[in-house]
């Protein structure tokens, strides 16, 4: 009997991890068929995103990484010139033929959230399956995807806005750089207006303005368009109107040059690349294909203020994922979709030379580890002070079709089609107009 004992006591636990081993294939299996992996058979995913050559590499990445994990899963790049973005999107909801998975603009958001046409991922999230929860993400970077207590998008990744500087062509032309004047506490407006004169007369462009930017340099002069409380309050707003009178006064100098006014097929980002303008604005996501220019000697340099702070807040460009609520595959879509916005799937696109910086708490360290730009810590600030479309200083972003309308008047100001009053003018009727539709419907 003893050595009985002694048998079973030596091949009960081999019986007992065999067990185990059963239990943990059996369990990933059972995780792996709700995304495809553990059915036996492929599942076609199709994704549509915009961007230049250069972050498409970047988003490629991300499905990559999945695949690799989840290798009964095939996933079809679609990408979607930026011009023309939503109208395709909403179309192809709209007639049953749009991808399983898709960036949505922070401006496309409030739509889609509104007419059903997305899944809401809150209630994925919370489950076993899902590989990012709702927590992970700051409160200030959900802006109009989070609708009620229910996500309808989550943060791909952030873009705080800060400004792109050529050290070489401040170099050539013996200008002081913004860094320089940074590091002395006078990064401000009238530095601003001192290198885009120098640069206009060194036969350069100053800066590229966009219509969208405006928000950013109301914040710079201590401006609001919207209050704290998401209250529209341009009209009473005397900082404000002073910002965009200080856009409009350069553009009219010619110290700026406005993007719309470039002659067709002709970007801020071609011409900042040829030397042709000194700065330029934008996220993070101009800096993979700015750095394959081995031509090009480029830093970040914070926003320029005229508050005697030497940071304001900027907006955060924010792209959300949604998924398709009729794809034939939602389940695979929303586990896609979370993986593709969670730590792991963050730090697949964004380590190293990444378009944009985490959304997702816990892996700044890729970001500032990497040395191809020198003064990656202004992103940070950014993403700290900043605020996304739809947030109350931003609240445009939750009235379907306000952000378009605001920055047509905004465009024709930049065109010198008319004054900073009548832009101003036309901005709080159509926003009174819209938010009070948008109120009766609600």
């Amino acid at each position: 009997m003893k050595r009985k004992s002694n048998v079973l006591l030596k091949i009960v636990p081999v019986l007992f991890a065999g067990m185990l081993a059963l239990s943990g294939c059996s369990g990933s299996g059972e995780k792996a068929s709700s995304d495809g992996s553990g059915s036996g058979k492929t599942v076609n995913l199709t994704m549509s995103a915009w961007g230049n050559p250069a972050e498409l590499k970047v988003y490629q990445r991300g499905i990559d990484a999945y695949t690799k994990e989840h290798p009964n899963v095939k996933i079809k790049l679609i990408p979607v010139p930026s011009d023309g973005y939503e109208q395709k999107i909403l179309t192809q909801l709209q007639g049953g033929d749009a991808p399983d998975v898709f960036y949505v603009g922070d401006a496309t958001m409030a739509k889609l959230a509104q007419n059903g046409s997305v899944a809401e991922l809150g209630e994925y999230m919370q489950t076993s399956d899902s590989y990012a929860k709702p927590d992970e993400y700051a409160d200030g970077l959900w802006g109009a995807a989070k609708q009620d207590g229910k996500y309808y998008g989550v943060p791909v990744d952030c873009n705080p806005l800060l400004l792109y500087y050529n050290k070489k062509m401040f170099k050539d032309l013996g200008i002081k750089t913004p860094q320089e004047y940074f590091d002395e506490g006078q990064w401000n407006w009238k530095a601003f207006d001192e290198v885009t004169k120098k640069l206009k007369d060194g036969g350069k462009k100053g800066f590229i303005a966009e219509k969208w930017l405006m928000d950013t340099w109301i914040w710079s002069n201590g401006g609001r368009a919207y209050d704290e409380q998401g209250n529209y309050v341009l009209d009473q707003n005397e900082k404000a109107h002073e910002a965009i009178q200080f856009i409009s006064d350069l553009t009219k100098k010619g110290q700026i040059m406005y993007a719309g006014s470039l002659p067709k097929g002709q970007g801020l980002d071609a011409m900042f690349m040829s030397n042709q303008v000194g700065m330029v604005a934008a996220g993070r996501w101009l800096t993979p294909m700015f750095s394959e220019n081995k031509n090009l000697d480029f830093d970040y340099i914070y926003w320029p203020t005229n508050t005697g702070n030497k940071m304001e807040p900027v907006q955060i460009g924010v792209a959300y994922m949604a998924a398709n609520k009729k794809s034939k595959h939602v389940e695979e879509a929303m586990n896609f979709a979370t993986y593709y916005v969670s730590k792991e799937g963050q730090k697949a696109r964004l380590e190293g030379n990444g378009n944009a910086i985490p959304s997702v708490s816990g892996i700044d360290d890729i970001v500032t580890s990497d040395k191809t730009v020198e003064h990656t810590q202004y992103l940070m600030d950014g993403r700290e002070k900043g605020y996304v479309n739809g947030a109350p200083l931003m609240f445009k972003g939750q009235i379907p079709g306000l952000n378009k309308e605001v920055e047509d008047q905004y465009d024709l100001l930049l065109l010198g089609k008319q004054g900073v009053d009548k832009t101003i003018k036309n901005i709080t009727e159509k926003t009174k107009q819209l938010t009070s539709e948008y109120q009766a419907g609600n």
